[in-house]
């Protein structure tokens, strides 16, 4: 690994405040933050003038669908559009083929990713109704996935009565998706012959949502047990977490959530549709709110893609989920920028938080003796999201012609630079994450 020198950036310091100063890198670590630092004999010097320097983004749900459905992505074209979109780690769902549901397809997975990945890796193990030994066990894991709904085949796990042993033994951290499997068969029958995808945030609609959620809230609080709620979409689950959130318990909220809603499906159709579904304006509002009071921990994407030949074939008949890592940190940064949070605020929801709630040791703060993963971000200019820019193999966005600012300019895995003004060092390669018990 090169030393390596960034001078005259704005630095994100942990306090939230920011520094004009330099950043001193050695062996993949942050070395020293100063206003000026005095070193010769560097062969890699970064001018950043004009630049903000962030931690890099640990995007904790994402879906890159390798092995098995490659077609769609796979970890290499995944952890390219991760760099170009400053995610330096990625915690990845175990929906794959095979299901990553034993420690040996988890080792398959690792092994990949160590060929194949730009950024650092982590990846979720997934529940069956009858996989507790290896729930369990399975080492290096950052948590165990639970689909309660939207899901088919061994993953789901939805009832009462096989969902309380998972939560009743270990103690591992448990990420939930949380819609009522019952709820969706019904209303699937009810609106059956429907062809319209904005019927799909009525099927699975908010009151499947919020039943799930306190599910999985009544069985965390009975057995104390560490519960993450994934990508929360309603509003009325948001205040329902407001009244009783106990203090092991985390949520996210996504980019989609909180800046698309219903009207986009008039807009780009089955691009629109994801689970749990988007909901009205209003949700978005109450999102927003109760992430900046906390209510709501941090982002994630669930990057999902799907072809665009997948999603042109008519509802019911197209898959659910749409791509993000790419977009994630512009969105968020463009937001900050109109004044509906800080640079500061979107920093910890997608870096520091995320390493909290995951125990990720040294990530996510620009500090020394942390990790060197860092991003350069122009928050002076903006550019407009073009399909032929991105690198994720689906090859599409739902906010395509959104102008954003914040695109990141340069990106730092490790020590090392991976992406820079347009162009991916294919060589670099990052680490499995690590996950403190």
């Amino acid at each position: 690994m090169t030393p390596l020198l960034i001078r005259h950036a704005r630095i994100l310091l942990p306090d939230g405040e920011f520094l004009l100063g330099d950043v001193l890198v050695r062996e993949g670590k942050i070395i020293e933050v100063a206003s000026e630092i005095s070193e010769t004999n560097l062969n890699t010097i970064i001018d950043a003038r004009g630049l903000t320097l962030l931690p890099g983004v640990i995007d904790p749900q994402v879906h890159f669908r390798e092995p098995g459905l490659e077609h769609k992505e796979d970890l290499f074209t995944a952890s390219c559009a991760c760099a170009r979109g400053g995610v330096t780690s990625f915690l990845e769902m175990p929906n794959t083929l095979p299901l990553t549901t034993t420690q040996a397809i988890l080792d398959d997975k690792l092994h990949l990713a160590a060929q194949k990945c730009l950024v650092n890796y982590g990846f979720f193990i997934g529940a069956t109704p009858d996989n507790l030994p290896d729930l369990l066990t399975a080492n290096p894991t950052c948590g165990i996935k639970i689909f309660m709904g939207s899901a088919h085949g061994a993953l789901l796990v939805s009832r009462e009565q096989e969902l309380e042993p998972i939560f009743a033994k270990g103690s591992r951290l448990i990420a939930v998706h949380a819609e009522d499997q019952a709820r969706i068969i019904q209303r699937r029958q009810e609106f059956a012959g429907i062809t319209d995808p904005a019927i799909h945030s009525q099927i699975q609609d908010e009151t499947a949502a919020l039943n799930a959620t306190k599910l999985a809230l009544k069985l965390s609080k009975k057995y104390q047990r560490r519960l993450h709620i994934l990508h929360l979409s309603t509003g009325i689950e948001a205040e329902f977490l407001r009244q009783d959130k106990p203090s092991w318990v985390t949520t996210e909220v996504t980019p989609q959530h909180l800046l698309l809603n219903t009207d986009a499906y008039g807009k780009i159709g089955t691009l629109a549709q994801m689970n749990p579904p988007l909901r009205s304006p209003e949700n978005n509002q109450v999102l927003w709110q109760a992430l900046l009071d906390g209510v709501i921990d941090f982002i994630a994407t669930d990057h999902a893609p799907h072809t665009l030949e997948e999603k042109a074939k008519g509802y019911p008949n197209t898959p659910s989920g749409m791509p993000g890592v790419e977009t994630s940190l512009p969105l968020m940064l463009t937001q900050a920028m109109t004044g509906k949070c800080t640079v500061a605020q979107v920093s910890h929801w997608m870096s520091t938080a995320p390493a909290k709630a995951y125990k990720i040791p040294n990530k996510g703060l620009i500090k020394s003796g942390y990790d060197a993963d860092l991003i350069l971000v122009d928050l002076d200019n903006y550019h407009p999201v073009l399909r032929e820019e991105l690198q994720t193999k689906c090859g599409w966005s739902p906010f395509e012609g959104w102008s954003l600012t914040g695109w990141p300019v340069i990106t730092i895995v490790g020590g090392n630079v991976v992406y820079e003004r347009g162009k991916l060092n294919t060589e670099v390669r990052g680490e499995a994450l690590q996950f403190e018990q």
